[in-house]
């Protein structure tokens, strides 16, 4: 009697602690969005903090101070932002893990910023506003400090409703906005704006048409060949090289101008040099992981995967170099005003504002990263090592092509623009494939066109919700910029 008593209660027990073990979970669960804002808030004040002790000037500046605070909420959201579109598609594609791409990419952005991103940057963003048009010192630092609260806020939103934006074009909204609010339209350098209106477009349909490109370029050389392996020995090898010369000038422009200033044409020598040693390289390597494998599409894949690893962790590396200044350049530009009094154009970055724009891109990226990798990656289309290889392959030429034209570019729009533009090339095949294949079918087995149109290989919801994010960024940060700005003036001024 005593035995089932005890069996009983040991029964209860343990469903009474399987209820607690359920309400822990849940708790967890729940919990889990608010630690990741808890160390994020706990980051920024630490910089908030740091910039005290750092900045070296008695008495406490709580201008910097309040800067460095929302540079480091601005660097956060760059990292839970903009890094989605180097690390999307080799996730989508399955050649990494998530785990995998935030570690290789918190890494590389760390690694970029730290050790070639400029030391010189333009603080006014690409000379979208002319200085000498401030009164005077105070007003420029309330300017660039409206600039970075409207630039952070308005990537945060972007980032909450899955929209993949520019935060360069973020901060040149800001910027451009506190500029007008704060002395009229004279300020602002209309060319140069007129050159980034114009990147909205080039960018993604030029990084969309590379990649799309390059998707048909491998499914006719490899894909629809008969011995495909043969195929693929010979050309997998061309495509590395010319991946890696691609990185090779993309990095020589971008990611080594604090080291050496290098032109346009030493960086394509540079790249083609790096990119006849790579197909060197790779020539043996491919065909030896080529040994064995079947005649199918599916074995293709494999041999995609390792250089789609290396080009994601290239991209992330010159992201970092080249971005960076996005989170840190208005903060730069309070510390220089701050310290001396005055205001310039360009300013030397200090190396504890690079490590707090470099550190808060890598904590944006682990702690709220992974939304926007998965969207980039397999929700506007579905990728696969070789498309993936479109993108990465396509956002670098991109940008060298955009540097000979001479345009301001978005690494997002390129990168987002590579994707849409593999995923339209798809429907366009397919649909070419099944109008050819339909006119040999008797007619009750053909595909209706209402079917077909059904049939879509990219999201539309996406499409529209990225276009419409994209179109209005500018306007919507200058917005409210300006409105910070005033509110700024009014408190403080």
């Amino acid at each position: 009697m005593t035995d089932n008593n005890n069996s009983g209660q040991w029964k209860t027990l343990d469903k009474d602690l399987n209820r607690i073990s359920q309400f822990e979970y849940a708790s967890q669960y729940v919990a889990r969005p608010m630690v990741g804002m808890g160390v994020a808030l706990a980051f920024i004040v630490i910089a908030a903090l740091a910039s005290a002790v750092l900045f070296g000037q008695t008495p406490i500046s709580f201008v910097v101070v309040s800067a460095a605070a929302f540079g480091a909420y601005m660097a956060i959201n760059i990292g839970a932002n903009d890094v989605a579109n180097n690390m999307g598609p080799a996730v989508g594609a399955n050649a990494l893990t998530m785990g995998g791409a935030i570690v290789i990419a918190a890494l590389f952005e760390t690694a970029g910023a730290l050790l070639a991103g400029g030391d010189v940057v333009s603080t006014i963003s690409k000379g979208i506003i002319d200085p000498a048009g401030f009164a005077e010192t105070r007003v420029f630092i309330w300017a660039m400090m409206a600039a970075l609260i409207s630039s952070a806020l308005w990537v945060n939103l972007a980032t909450w409703v899955g929209a993949p934006v520019s935060t360069t074009h973020s901060v040149v909204g800001g910027v451009m906005g506190a500029g007008i609010a704060a002395a009229g339209f004279v300020a602002v350098n209309w060319p140069t704006m007129g050159k980034i209106a114009a990147s909205w477009v080039i960018s993604p349909v030029l990084g969309g048409l590379i990649a799309a490109g390059f998707l048909a370029f491998i499914k006719a050389r490899i894909v629809y060949q008969e011995d495909k392996i043969a195929a693929a020995k010979r050309w997998v090898p061309v495509l590395i090289g010319i991946m890696a010369a691609a990185f090779g000038a993309y990095l020589s422009i971008k990611g080594l101008k604090r080291i050496v200033k290098i032109d346009l044409p030493t960086a394509l020598f540079i790249g083609v040099v790096i990119g006849a040693i790579a197909y060197a390289v790779a020539a043996p390597l491919v065909a030896r992981q080529a040994e064995g494998l079947e005649n199918r599409t599916k074995s293709l894949k494999t041999l995609f995967a390792i250089p789609l690893i290396f080009s994601a962790a290239l991209l992330s590396f010159a992201h970092g170099a080249n971005d960076v200044a996005n989170a840190v350049g208005p903060l730069a530009a309070i510390v220089h005003a701050e310290q001396f009094g005055d205001f310039a154009a360009k300013v030397t970055i200090p190396m504890w504002v690079m490590v707090i724009g470099a550190f808060g891109i890598s904590f944006g990226l682990v702690l709220f990263g992974p939304k926007l990798i998965r969207m980039v990656g397999s929700q506007i289309t579905k990728l696969n090592p070789i498309r993936a290889y479109c993108v990465a392959l396509s956002a670098a030429i991109t940008v060298i092509v955009a540097s000979w034209l001479g345009l301001p570019v978005s690494s997002t729009h390129i990168a987002v623009g590579g994707v849409f533009g593999v995923g339209f090339y798809r429907e366009w095949h397919m649909e070419k494939r099944q109008r050819l294949s339909s006119a040999n079918r008797p007619a009750e087995k053909r595909v209706a066109p209402e079917e077909r149109r059904r049939r879509k290989l990219v999201r539309r919801s996406h499409f529209m919700t990225i276009v419409a994010a994209w179109v209005i960024t500018v306007p919507a940060a200058a917005v409210m910029s300006a409105v910070i700005f005033f509110l700024l003036n009014a408190i403080v001024g």
